[in-house]
């Protein structure tokens, strides 16, 4: 069997035991006799599965009582649209724009009313996230949508807001799960699972209990959080296989022994990375230290017209993935929580021949 490292950006890698948990379960579940893709999604089998992975995840990512966890669709980018529609209520918002994702989500949020820009980092090409004491808050504003993790750009943010007049929401899609977080600083968390949760398709909303109800009434059912809290996020068939999948996954984290656990983890990977490419002038990473991501590392090489070769040459030798965005070019390597470090010294070892040869 033909194994790579696979440093996508999402899809992505996922832990090895977990897809050998899939793969032994793939046909018959505990003797149920049925797939989890054939299973009801009201039936006992299923709820039994569907209770256990929120409960998991309650745990694991120390979320408070009265916070809600949704399990929905449509990806991270249909919050662009959800937020306003269940958080507006006919003010303003503002929006911190660190990255293309954050600047995408706040175009998109630009037809529900009256948006504006807290802080923006666009003009220094996104080199750095903009400074939490720079940002430039409404305090009559229904809230402030941040980036934490700019996937493109590779920026993070590792201190978090602490702000009390108004309630602050979080894309975490690409560094969920990566780290504790104390959810009570947030109204408002969301990420798409395909980095660092499991399959594509499936999107968690963690959202405090007092903003389910000022939603606007033109809120469609499906992007109604407080309709989809109040129907175990049942109102239509959820992505059951995929839940099913970050089930495992969270089981996986828990068995490593949780977030702080992995952060270490994260940090010692992610070190030897950036300690490679800071060690020689042939790769260059244009992110201030502070904000480097721990989960997305963009990388160039001094002479650009040697991207194409490098990248060839890793999926050569079982490298995935390690194309820049389309956007932005370059070389990228995605080293999320399921990368192990042996993945990370094979690339750093790549670099070093690649260094030499050219």
């Amino acid at each position: 069997m033909k194994c790579s490292y696979n440093f996508s950006a999402g899809p992505a890698v996922l832990p090895k035991s977990v897809m050998l948990r899939a793969q032994a379960e793939m046909i018959d579940w505990h003797d149920s006799g049925l797939s989890v893709m054939e299973m009801s999604h009201r039936g006992k089998h299923y709820m039994s599965i569907f209770e256990k992975v929120e409960s998991d995840f309650r745990s694991l990512f120390n979320v408070p009582k009265n916070y809600k966890v949704l399990f929905l669709q449509g990806g991270a980018i249909a919050q662009n649209s959800m937020v306003p529609l269940n958080l507006l209520n006919g003010k303003k918002a503002n929006y911190v724009v660190s990255g293309y994702w954050s600047k995408r989500t706040y175009q998109d949020a630009l037809p529900f009313g009256d948006m504006s820009i807290a802080a923006s980092s666009e003009s220094i090409g996104y080199g750095k996230a903009p400074d939490l004491n720079d940002w430039k808050i409404d305090p009559s504003a229904s809230y402030v949508h941040f980036c934490s993790n700019e996937t493109i750009h590779g920026v993070e943010y590792f201190d978090m807001p602490s702000i009390k007049t108004i309630p602050v929401v979080a894309d975490m899609s690409s560094h969920i799960l990566s780290r504790p977080v104390d959810i009570s600083q947030f109204g408002v968390i969301y990420a798409g699972a395909q980095k660092n949760i499991g399959p594509a398709g499936l999107t968690i909303v963690i959202v405090r209990d007092d903003l389910l109800e000022v939603a606007s009434p033109l809120t469609p059912s499906v992007f109604n959080w407080k309709t989809q809290a109040e129907n175990q996020s049942m109102i239509n068939t959820p992505t059951t296989y995929s839940i099913y999948m970050a089930g495992l996954v969270f089981e996986w984290l828990i068995e490593l022994g949780g977030l702080s656990a992995i952060e270490k983890q994260n940090i010692k990977k992610a070190e030897l990375l950036y300690n490679y490419i800071d060690s020689t002038d042939f790769y260059t990473n244009p992110i201030d230290i502070k904000n480097r991501s721990r989960m997305n590392v963009p990388f160039r090489i001094q002479n650009e017209d040697l991207h194409a070769s490098f990248v060839t040459g890793a999926e050569n030798l079982g490298m995935i993935g390690l194309k820049g965005h389309r956007l932005v070019g370059g070389i990228r390597a995605s080293i999320y929580n399921a990368m192990p470090i042996e993945g990370i010294q094979v690339l750093v070892d790549y670099m070093k021949d690649f260094e030499k040869s050219h």
